[in-house]
């Protein structure tokens, strides 16, 4: 029976043709799915569905989704996260591996949360690094992560009054119900590439997933190092931000769910 399928061109370019025909003939598409970002039931004879192609390295992975979650696109990942949505599939478990992150760089801390603005949440993102942000190039020891992401397009926030505004070109990758990366546009004009990238796919609630696939957006904020810290609560997590936002040190914008 043919199905509800959409392959975009780029996904047809990777896998061929043939193989994007034989899908769309439903050969080999499945019926039912879980679908790879909202993690909750699909069927591909009944409502549009899109093929979404993970890239590692050496392995590709082709997954499907609502159309109303993600669009039919090629997600580039790294091997590591590829091998790591596999297993989160198959129910196997995934285990850090922190002695493969190099002591002498900044890591970048993620935290989930939602965030209540003018009466509605939404979920966000908080990304504070673990030291300074150099400047690529710099000599000096000054921190230059908040002019680094206004370089990009992220808004200095002196209070959290309304939503931020939609930064095009970049997306927050959420696939397989876990959150794998932010996504910022290539130099050269190609595939989104990683800005961040999670070792392990990150958990996150469901009712931030909800609220992500309510509103297709995340926002985050970014502030440096010490400002905000690792909060237990999201009530906490606001009051840093405020206080952060407040003092001058943050930044923010909303990015569309898995990239446009």
């Amino acid at each position: 029976m043919p199905r509800m399928l959409d392959v975009s061109d780029e996904v047809r370019a990777e896998i061929g043709d043939e193989e994007a025909d034989r899908l769309l003939a439903g050969e080999n598409a499945p019926g039912s799915y879980d679908c790879t970002s909202c993690r909750t039931p699909g069927d591909s004879a009944q409502e549009r569905t899109s093929t979404v192609l993970f890239i590692g390295d050496e392995t590709a992975v082709l997954a499907f989704a609502h159309s109303s979650c993600l669009p039919s696109q090629v997600v580039q990942v790294t091997e590591e996260q590829l091998q790591g949505a596999v297993r989160s599939i198959t129910g196997d478990t995934v285990d850090l591996e922190p002695d493969k992150i190099a002591p002498e760089q900044a890591v970048l801390g993620v935290t989930s949360g939602l965030v209540l603005i003018a009466g509605e949440l939404h979920p966000a993102l908080v990304v504070e690094p673990t030291a300074p942000i150099a400047r690529p190039g710099a000599t000096g020891a000054g921190d230059d992560f908040l002019p680094l992401l206004i370089e990009q397009g992220f808004m200095p926030l002196t209070a959290i009054e309304s939503a931020p505004s939609v930064l095009h070109g970049w997306s927050v990758l959420l696939a397989v119900g876990q959150l794998h990366a932010v996504l910022q546009p290539s130099p050269n004009g190609g595939q989104p590439i990683a800005w961040w990238q999670a070792h392990q796919p990150l958990q996150v609630t469901e009712s931030w997933r909800a609220a992500a696939n309510k509103h297709q957006q995340v926002l985050m904020f970014a502030a440096p190092v010490g400002s905000i810290g690792r909060q237990p609560r999201e009530d906490l997590l606001r009051d840093a931000l405020d206080k952060a936002a407040a003092s001058g040190k943050l930044v923010a914008a909303a990015l569309p769910l898995a990239g446009t």
